[in-house]
């Protein structure tokens, strides 16, 4: 149960990100920071008044948050707005450079998130983190958010607003010739990430059910980049395969972590195997699937189809 939640949070993650890197081809280093605003947002306001007053022992908590106590559903929907708004503050100057330049300016946006999480302690109980949150987030929340992410960006890509990204993507002085605000049409797709991101990190803080500032660090970034590259930069069924498949390998692979007795022979555990092999198994995937395991291709129920007839005609033959 935990595995099949853990893998819906990530499918929602990595499909808002690969909105941005993958269709909108925008390299965005700071989802880490819009994930950390969502899931103390929703933590906060899901928090009866006594957990609170329990939590924040050095400094207590502002008011009126000390106070309101929300339900699961508006608190969701809260940390997606606030990371939305973020994300409407943060899309100007992000907005203003491209390639690196952009990397480096979302990225350290992660950072100041991160530190700022670290340091006000009457808000975010700084490095003690918010524990005891209830937890809320089971299979059909997870798997709802998940499925709503992925029917919501799918119908985005295959509009004419999806077609337009893909354009500035591919060649974003010819798209603005053709009369495209690329600032207008990149920055309301940022905006629509960071809500998903938002989202996502209250799924993720009710499914811990404890957070700290050392979650939302750039490795985090790092897993989802990952799981993007992996499946197909701009392929939404690309980055939903490579999140089921990263997030269960991550879990399988603790196997190889153990004593085991292979041929009569006694091998102790290794603590880290687990992740040389991930690694491994990695370097494979990029060596020999240079553009991930889909490419660019979508799932479609006529490619399903044909893909079935050309199997029944092998058989046949």
């Amino acid at each position: 149960m935990r595995l099949l939640n853990n893998i819906a949070v990530f499918i929602t993650l990595a499909v808002s990100y690969n909105l941005i890197n993958g269709v909108c081809g925008q390299l965005h280093l700071g989802p880490n920071a819009f994930i950390a605003l969502g899931a103390y947002t929703a933590a906060l306001l899901t928090l009866p008044p006594a957990e609170k007053v329990a939590n924040f022992l050095i400094t207590p908590l502002f008011w009126p948050l000390s106070q309101i106590t929300l339900p699961f559903p508006l608190a969701l929907l809260a940390g997606g707005l606030v990371a939305a708004a973020c994300g409407f503050l943060t899309g100007f100057p992000v907005f203003r450079v491209r390639g690196d330049y952009l990397a480096i300016v979302t990225l350290g946006f992660g950072e100041v998130v991160r530190v700022l999480a670290n340091n006000l302690q009457g808000l975010t109980n700084g490095p003690l983190g918010l524990k005891g949150l209830y937890p809320y987030t089971n299979l059909w929340w997870s798997w709802g958010v998940a499925v709503a992410t992925v029917a919501c960006i799918t119908a985005l890509v295959n509009s004419g607003y999806g077609r337009a990204l893909k354009a500035i993507r591919e060649d974003e002085t010819a798209a603005r010739a053709m009369g495209l605000n690329a600032f207008r049409h990149l920055l309301l797709a940022y905006i629509l990430s960071a809500f998903f991101f938002g989202v996502g990190g209250g799924l993720l803080a009710h499914l811990i059910t404890t957070i700290s500032p050392s979650l939302f660090t750039f490795f985090l970034t790092f897993n989802l980049l990952i799981i993007i590259v992996v499946g197909g930069l701009g392929s939404t069924t690309g980055a939903v395969l490579a999140a089921i498949l990263f997030t269960a390998a991550g879990e399988w692979l603790r196997v190889v972590e153990e004593p085991q007795v292979l041929l009569g022979l006694h091998i102790p555990g290794i603590p880290g195997m687990r992740m040389v092999i991930f690694s491994l198994l990695l370097l494979l995937v990029i060596i020999y699937c240079r553009r991930g395991l889909l490419g660019s291709r979508e799932f479609s129920w006529g490619s399903l189809n044909r893909f079935c007839r050309r199997l029944l005609k092998y058989d046949a033959s």
